[in-house]
């Protein structure tokens, strides 16, 4: 495990439920409107904006506040237009990491993403460096309580998923972007919790990190860009071993 896999583990264990669901809504209603804003308020016809609509009711946001961020997004209400921008850098050990962001002034938002990455021993890298290390991937996040294993598994790489594999207690399911809707919608079909459902990008390559120092300061790096308000994605090709990690949790 590794990577985004691996720090999604970690932040489920360490974030504590109220701060983190105020954070995902803040990022989820930052998507919906952007995603509105760039294909129209119809989910039907804008993939971006359905994708985020259904993370957002996986998460439990209340009804009301999607729809005020679609309507932010077309025009109907007054919003923030926020830029869509990425920064591409370096952390300790030399792991590669890409963030994304949804920002109201990039230089603001580039100034703080600079000093959080020097701040725990990284730095900013020019524009192409680690972008080609990740590649698209669709993931779907279902609890292991009362799932049965088998079905899971048949419906999931029957429908065209790529691998199933257990983090935790969270079934974690590996899909093409291409096959994502219909995978995703056979489960719902067969009445699996879906936690959690998402294109995201996973890397190619992975970089060990042995030094239990090395990886306590990529975890604080992680958590502390994960906390700078402009953030929605991080990726990382880290790959800390269990034993390491359990150390330090």
């Amino acid at each position: 495990m590794s990577g985004h896999s691996k720090w999604s583990t970690i932040r489920r264990k360490k974030e504590k439920i109220d701060a983190k669901r105020g954070r995902i809504f803040t990022q989820l209603i930052k998507e919906i409107t952007v995603a509105a804003r760039g294909g129209g308020g119809d989910q039907n016809s804008n993939p971006r904006l359905r994708t985020a609509i259904t993370v957002a009711k996986a998460e439990n946001m209340p009804h009301e506040n999607i729809e005020r961020a679609i309507k932010k997004g077309t025009g109907e209400l007054p919003g923030t237009r926020y830029e869509e921008t990425h920064f591409e850098g370096y952390g300790p050990g030399g792991v590669a990491i890409l963030i994304e962001t949804l920002t109201d002034n990039k230089n603001r938002t580039t100034a703080e993403i600079r000093h959080i990455l020097a701040k725990y021993g990284g730095s900013m890298g020019e524009t192409g460096s680690v972008t080609w290390i990740f590649h698209q991937k669709g993931l779907v996040h279902i609890e292991k309580d009362d799932v049965d294993e088998e079905k899971l598994l048949e419906v999931s790489l029957d429908g065209g998923a790529e691998d199933v594999s257990l983090q935790g207690n969270i079934y974690e399911i590996t899909i093409n972007p291409s096959k994502f809707e219909s995978v995703k919608k056979l489960l719902e079909k067969e009445n699996f919790k879906i936690l959690k459902a998402e294109v995201t990008k996973a890397p190619q390559s992975t970089v060990p990190v042995k030094n239990k120092k090395i990886a306590e300061k990529i975890l604080e790096l992680m958590e502390t860009l994960e906390e700078q308000v402009d953030v929605q994605n991080i990726y990382s090709n880290f790959d800390i071993p269990d034993e390491i990690l359990e150390g330090i949790a």
